[in-house]
């Protein structure tokens, strides 16, 4: 099935691949299905005259992809795209940097889980973006990175597999939060959900119970 699944994005890949502002002709902008995956394609690197800087040892564009984040949304909606196609795309963009930092340094199981939650149903389209943005002639780094994805791929998978990491959420709601704390409706229920996610992020399902005792102590230390 993994195999099935690499064929199939490396069919995406060379798709994508076409739109790429490295080596794209724009005018297969209009040639595929997936808009929000060609659009990321086409913006992925909007950000880089507006970052690039001359420094020692060569030019360097140092957050181009947040910079070109906010630049494909201002000109999505200038035309007129969705708010959700705008949102996604934007997202892809914000993204298609991060898993280089995987290649330098293995990731922490915390540090996958993130990368899940922070593309959301972009996960898929983000291999996709990023893998077609691998453009380096040098044949070992290529296949360097290329086996880095792959890794990160598996880990995924295998966290996926015994977490359900598609839905990663606290595991205690907030009326469960209300109920534990003995408070009501407010900012406090906010913060204690987000420390809740936080836990789950960095060290998986720890179980409701253990989860109640963290949340406790959390509010003590906080004087909730």
């Amino acid at each position: 099935m993994a195999r099935t699944r690499r064929a199939r994005q490396r069919g995406s890949i060379a798709s994508a691949a076409r739109l790429d502002p490295h080596t794209a002709d724009p005018r297969d902008h209009a040639a595929g299905p997936d808009i929000v995956l060609r659009l990321a394609a086409l913006l992925h690197d909007i950000g880089k005259p507006a970052t690039r800087r001359f420094e020692r040892g060569g030019v360097t564009f140092h957050h181009h992809d947040v910079v070109g984040a906010k630049l494909a949304r201002k000109r999505l909606r200038e035309l007129r795209f969705d708010n959700d196609t705008v949102k996604r795309v934007s997202r892809l963009v914000e993204l298609h940097l991060r898993f280089f930092g995987y290649s330098d340094q293995q990731w922490t199981d915390a540090a996958v889980r993130r990368y899940v939650r922070d593309a959301g149903d972009e996960l898929e389209q983000l291999h996709i973006l990023t893998r077609a943005d691998v453009t380096t002639r040098n044949r070992r780094k290529a296949e360097r990175l290329e086996h880095a994805y792959d890794d990160i791929e598996r880990r995924i998978a295998e966290l996926a597999e015994a977490e359900e990491l598609a839905a990663v959420r606290p595991e205690l709601d907030g009326e469960r939060i209300m109920a534990v704390l003995g408070v009501k409706p407010g900012p406090i229920v906010g913060r204690a959900y987000k420390f809740l996610l936080e836990l789950r992020l960095d060290e998986g399902p720890i179980g409701e119970e253990a989860a109640e005792a963290r949340l406790r102590e959390w509010a003590e230390r906080e004087g909730a």
